[in-house]
């Protein structure tokens, strides 16, 4: 150059902050972002390449010695943006294809009817789905459609127990209520499966107030639109009242709000239970973890009691037969511990609902985890299920564990449910398929990223979160698929948390990819079935992702009937293990035990993520199992641990009060309730003080050197 390069950046630089030059970069489809990382490659094939095009160069010249504009550089910069993002030649075409302004036109067969629909609006435990389903009992043809498998489940056992020939559909699963195969009138779904072309008399939407799920609501949004019925009865929440006669305002389609009150009276206490000794038959302790679940289930079978334990990723078959054996008067089993997974799909006949804890690790929209007060929904949710009606208590009661959770629970359910202000919306494969049209060289992760960018909704919608489909589009990216079995394998319904799964799908789609059919045998080498009952809980867990296992093989089962050919065989093998598993819950507190005494001591950071024991809880174990041998290691990782569970809350007033007992770690109410629990003796206890003051004085606070590196906190850190 005839120019030094600091002249270059400084006329670079001016051009990218131009408004003019981006309001042109708008124009042809460069958005902010696009612009800029545009700019940032264009900068450097300048100041970089070798091979500066002649024409650039001599813009360039101009341009420094003063005889050019900064604004002659767009045409290079577009020509040069064009070549890093394909579709800015297509721009036009993909925001057509992209443009989610009017998702009721996507549904002409329900627009060519005029729908009426009935919202039942209610708290749990009020009668509102009971109201909307005898209505769909009483039709010619009906579809119900709910949020789990149990739901669809329970409505299809109770259709056909009344003598209304209905069937059964989910990802995983088809039953047909006719011996012949042929499609009865009604059937129950799950609301994904739910068909918008079949006309129906009436349709049942449950639990409505999901449209605004972050990941599941394109689902209720598509059978609110779609649904090809005369009558919708919706039944859910009154915070999604507005939204859903909105969203009905734009289909010309009116609607009727029923209201109903809770049918038992339901009553927060104004004690908490605090110690475990003070349970009473029909109590339930809901807790927000696995590893809470398996704590506390151990401290009420040393007390002498039976529990029953229900947790989300526990298999349907086994969540029934523990609801049975805990609603079972002639059954010894009276408590039951559970995780929010109770909040539906389960009767439970319930006295008293107890918050073991009032906060819960939740991912925010960056997918980082966090922790924070449940919401007034979902604390509504599980307190409400307490004392349903038609069960032997005739009114609930709920409370919390800790005495200094309760106003806080108090307040919460006092609080109003905000509003639901949008529903849900997901790409089709039809878009995808014509998004991959115009930009074959682009990955289907890639694909979805540009389609969210470049999508237009009305602000009544939202873009669901895809997070999910593109870790799978990613994971098989390597494989070579086409587009719509790419699509299919990439919104399986899987927790990628779960590596034996993920590998699973990964193995499953290698094969599909070379034609080689997924058999039965096949299946049972990988799984290493026949699988025995399991020793511990690291066992028990491994058991559960072979059952998640099995789903997804059932579910790809029903999209590709070629390729994984042996379903039948795949059920029946998936009903053993659910016998298995059954006795692995059964025996939840000697897995337990059997866990922790395998476990070495000072080897718990050896312990993988699918041995799911809390840190409280580890805790809780070297300090028992040494007797306490250098055991301030655990008690500090105790303090620390029962410390954060409870600080990281939204309500900060509770902050200062939280860190004080933390500071009086030998006082406070941790060290009590570890004494109440029987999990520290007086003398365990003093040594444990000792031993804390002496590290305290030499400047060493809580934890040996082997963990030094994972975590170094003190008390004061909290």
């Amino acid at each position: 150059y005839s120019f030094s390069t600091g002249e270059v950046l400084k006329n670079l630089n001016k051009f990218y902050k131009r408004k003019e030059i981006q309001r042109l970069g708008a124009e042809n489809g460069l958005d902010a972002r696009l612009f800029h990382q545009a700019f940032i490659s264009f900068r450097k094939y300048i100041m970089e390449s070798s091979s500066v095009s002649a024409d650039l160069h001599i813009i360039l010249n101009d341009i420094c010695c003063g005889a050019g504009h900064v604004d002659d550089l767009f045409p290079f910069f577009l020509r040069h943006a064009k070549q890093i993002f394909p579709m800015l030649d297509c721009m036009d075409d993909l925001r057509k294809i992209s443009d989610l302004r009017l998702p009721p036109n996507w549904y002409p067969d329900a627009r060519a009817i005029q729908r009426k629909i009935i919202f039942h609006a209610g708290p749990t435990n009020s009668g509102k789905t009971y109201h909307a389903i005898q209505r769909f009992l009483s039709a010619k043809s009906g579809i119900y459609c709910g949020p789990l498998k149990l739901l669809a489940h329970e409505i299809f056992q109770k259709s056909n127990d009344a003598n209304v020939p209905c069937d059964l559909v989910t990802g995983e699963e088809r039953v047909f209520a006719n011996e012949d195969a042929r499609q009865a009138p009604h059937v129950a779904c799950t609301i994904e499966m739910c068909s918008t072309n079949t006309p129906y008399e009436v349709a049942v939407i449950d639990e409505i107030q999901m449209i605004r799920d972050p990941a599941r609501g394109w689902a209720w949004t598509r059978a609110l639109l779609g649904l090809c019925a005369e009558e919708i009865h919706v039944c859910g929440e009154p915070a999604a009242i507005d939204l859903v006669t909105e969203l009905m305002y734009t289909t010309g389609e009116e609607v009727e709000v029923r209201n109903y009150e809770r049918l038992t009276p339901l009553t927060v206490l104004d004690y908490a239970l605090e110690s475990l000794d003070n349970l009473r038959p029909g109590d339930c302790i809901v807790c927000f973890s696995k590893n809470d679940i398996y704590s506390v289930s151990r401290q009420i079978e040393a007390r002498g009691l039976e529990c029953a334990v229900i947790y989300g990723s526990l298999p349907p078959g086994t969540k029934l037969e523990q609801a049975k054996k805990f609603n079972d008067p002639d059954d010894p089993c009276k408590i039951l511990v559970a995780t929010d997974a109770i909040g539906m799909g389960l009767n439970l006949c319930i006295r008293r609902i107890i918050f073991n804890s009032i906060v819960k690790p939740t991912v925010n929209e960056k997918g980082e985890k966090e922790i924070d007060s449940i919401t007034t929904s979902q604390a509504l949710q599980i307190a409400g299920r307490a004392g349903r009606f038609g069960s032997s208590f005739k009114q609930g009661e709920v409370t919390t564990m800790h005495r200094d959770d309760l106003v806080q629970l108090r307040d919460i359910l006092n609080d109003a449910v905000p509003p639901v202000k949008a529903a849900g919306l997901h790409p089709t494969p039809e878009q995808i398929e014509m998004f991959a049209y115009h930009l074959p060289d682009a990955t289907l992760s890639n694909l979805i990223d540009i389609f969210v960018s470049l999508s237009q909704v009305d602000g009544m919608y939202f873009v669901c979160n895809i997070d999910d489909f593109k870790f799978l589009a990613d994971m098989i990216q390597h494989i070579p698929l086409n587009l719509r079995s790419r699509y299919v394998f990439c919104t399986a319904p899987l927790n990628r948390k779960e590596p034996f799964v993920c590998t699973t799908l990964l193995k499953f789609a290698r094969q599909f990819s070379r034609n080689e059919p997924l058999t039965f045998d096949w299946l049972c080498r990988h799984t290493k079935w026949p699988l025995a009952a399991p020793k511990n809980i690291k066992e028990l867990v491994h058991l559960e992702a072979v059952h998640d296992v099995f789903d997804l093989y059932l579910w790809l089962s029903y999209r590709f009937v070629d390729m994984f050919p042996d379903a039948v065989l795949v059920r029946d093998i998936q009903k053993k293990l659910d016998d298995i598993i059954q006795i692995g819950v059964c025996n939840i507190t000697k897995l337990i035990r059997a866990s922790q005494s395998a476990a070495a001591p000072g080897t718990a950071e050896a312990v993988s993520e699918d041995f799911p024991l809390s840190r409280t809880q580890k805790d809780a174990r070297a300090v028992s199992d040494r007797h306490g041998a250098a055991s301030t290691e655990a008690l500090s990782i105790a303090v620390e641990a029962a410390g954060l569970r409870r600080v990281k809350n939204s309500r900060p007033s509770r902050l200062g009060s939280r860190q004080e007992d933390v500071k009086s770690y030998g006082r406070g109410s941790l060290a009590n309730r570890l004494l109440q629990e029987g999990l520290l003796t007086q003398e365990m206890l003093r040594q444990l003080e000792s031993e804390w003051q002496d590290q305290h004085r030499n400047g060493r606070y809580g934890f040996g050197s082997k963990r030094d590196d994972q975590h170094k906190p003190c008390p004061n850190s909290v």
